[in-house]
């Protein structure tokens, strides 16, 4: 059965619209351990607009699970990642202006700068993950820079609304799949996944793990962590029977 990790990023989004205290990431991510799930995900963004360094810090302390860190690949990020020592660090693109994560790292374009940021965490054993788009060339590239996994970006995927489209994407998503695991690259994938979209890809055999975050703490607001995680869990437990 596919793991599930839950990003508690919007969690932190919420405190931070008031500047205060509550609601707490962390106590949401250990709401989530204790409801089942298998990891734990935050965006460290350079410009701290919603996980703090403090949730960086108390969550590689407290998380009884996986710590995956998701980071741009820059100097001061890779420090952190070199203090802290998640369980997984996954290297994300990130630019000021956006409201998520628009789409996957261009690996290609960037290949030299990717390598030598996956070179100087492999040195404290950290494994690293590239957030990708769904295309095989990408995926050959991440293999050629390093990388222990790819995370396949299923945004378009999540946000196609005919049947052909969602088709297409779903057949780029399990191509991708297909090359990662010829390549020995261990597969996860997220990225707008939500109750009902997530049913196809569970057909794919490749994905590891489901990243998934905004529609697990929007259904949270309603019927609270405990439900919704243990919910998402069944979903993908009833794919693999």
């Amino acid at each position: 059965m596919a793991k599930l990790s839950v990003n508690v990023d919007h969690i932190a989004t919420l405190r931070q619209a008031r500047r205060g205290i509550e609601p707490d990431p962390v106590y949401a991510a250990v709401m989530a351990e204790l409801a089942g799930c298998d990891g734990i995900i935050v965006h460290l963004r350079e410009d701290r607009r919603h996980i703090q360094f403090r949730d960086l810090e108390l969550l590689r302390k407290i998380l009884k699970t996986r710590l995956n860190l998701e980071m741009a690949a820059t100097p001061g990020m890779i420090k952190i990642a070199l203090s802290i020592i998640p369980d997984l660090a996954t290297f994300v693109p990130e630019k000021r202006q956006e409201l998520t994560t628009e789409g996957g790292l261009d690996v290609i374009a960037h290949q030299r700068k990717i390598a030598y940021a996956i070179k100087t965490l492999h040195r404290k054993a950290i494994p690293v993950s590239l957030f990708v788009n769904p295309d095989v060339h990408q995926v050959e590239t991440a293999k050629a820079c390093g990388a222990d996994f790819v995370e396949i970006h299923t945004g378009i995927y999540s946000e196609a609304r005919t049947e052909n489209a969602i088709a297409r994407e779903w057949k780029r998503i399990a191509q991708a799949v297909d090359k990662a695991a010829h390549l020995g690259l261990r597969v996860n994938a997220g990225h707008g996944l939500n109750y009902q979209n997530i049913k196809p890809l569970l057909e794919l055999k490749g994905i590891e793990e489901f990243s998934i975050g905004h529609s697990i703490i929007a259904r949270a607001v309603l019927t609270g962590m405990d439900q919704a995680v243990r919910d998402m869990i069944s979903i993908i437990k009833s794919g693999a029977e």
